[in-house]
């Protein structure tokens, strides 16, 4: 079956440059920034005082243009981040600049340059969609002209359908959708394809690099690691509460080891392998750790010669290996 993606082509480009002072300048700055919860007063802040710090001194900065994807473990203070940065928090110590500007202090000139897309919208199920539109239109300074919004998202043909009648994609992408409405410079994706079907949340990877394509800044947190390294030109990843590792995909699994593995075979004994630069361990499984795999892996298969290696695997570094080492506790 052929299926069809909507088109990068949006029927109406996000906000031009309005704002020549802060044009090619950073979107988002944070420094030092730190969140506690349920300190006491007078006590200051973190476990000393009773609380609970959720973002230990958090450094990061999203550039114009780009996509940044904020990733963290369980617990990471990611959440607590991004609440921080769309002003529905302040926080405990440090500063944050949102086009240069307080995004609690100056509310009223970042909000309406902001979209937001939360994880979960609750609309009321009995509207139609376009009444939901128009709804949402009604709280923005600028909003982009509706059917032109709802082409853009797919929802043209379901413009008069129930919110309730529409499927977990389709509800989703009107998410989306409201969250462009304003023709916002940054927008902030929060696990903005949790749940959808492979197919829908392809849609949705086309519609953000469609914004993307038209200058929008995206700030962008998931689950999905293969979201990350499709759509982000910048990853960071948090754990504890801080910023462990932060770059391109290529610079974040730089510092990290492909694997080779194999059972041990009958006739040949891996304590003869020369691998310089390579930590092997021997069992009935032999695994070796490498940076630099294709040489290595040259090595192996000359050391074998004609002998068969049971489960051969080479896996290069990936996203996946640097997450799934940082929540372990292998913080590099």
């Amino acid at each position: 079956m052929t299926t069809t993606q909507p088109s990068t082509r949006l029927h109406h480009p996000p906000r031009p440059a309005a704002h020549p002072a802060s044009a090619g300048a950073d979107v988002v700055t944070l420094t030092g920034v730190r969140r506690t919860y349920g300190a006491r007063r007078g006590l200051g802040l973190g476990k000393a005082a009773g609380g609970f710090e959720a973002v230990r001194g958090v450094d990061l900065t999203i550039r114009r243009g780009e996509v940044y994807a904020l990733l963290g473990t369980n617990g990471a203070g990611k959440t607590s981040t991004v609440e921080l940065i769309e002003g529905l928090g302040a926080p405990s110590a440090g500063t944050i600049r949102v086009f240069g500007l307080d995004p609690i202090a100056d509310r009223a000139r970042v909000r309406p340059r902001t979209g937001v897309v939360l994880q979960e919208s609750g609309f009321p199920a009995t509207l139609t969609v376009r009444e939901v539109a128009r709804m949402w239109a009604g709280t923005l300074t600028d909003p982009r002209a509706i059917d032109n919004m709802l082409a853009d998202v797919d929802l043209a043909g379901r413009a008069g359908t129930a919110v309730q009648s529409l499927s977990g994609g389709e509800k989703r992408r009107l998410d989306v959708g409201l969250g462009i409405l304003g023709r916002p410079e940054l927008l902030v994706l929060d696990e903005p394809t949790t749940g959808l079907d492979p197919e829908s949340r392809r849609r949705i990877w086309h519609l953000i690099e469609g914004m993307v394509a038209h200058g929008t800044t995206v700030l962008l947190t998931t689950h999905y690691l293969e979201e990350a390294e499709r759509l982000a030109d910048r990853i960071a990843i948090m754990h504890a509460g801080r910023i462990v590792t932060e770059g391109t995909l290529d610079d974040i699994v730089a510092g990290t080891p492909a694997s080779i593995t194999f059972r041990r075979p009958d006739r040949l004994d891996p304590a003869t392998l020369d691998l310089p630069g390579a930590s092997v361990t021997v069992g009935d499984l032999v695994s070796i750790e490498t940076r630099t795999l294709q040489a290595t892996l040259a090595r192996v298969l000359a050391w074998a010669g004609d002998e068969t290696l049971p489960g051969l695997t080479a896996t290069p570094a990936s996203l996946e290996s640097v997450f799934l080492a940082i929540a372990s506790g292998g913080v590099r």
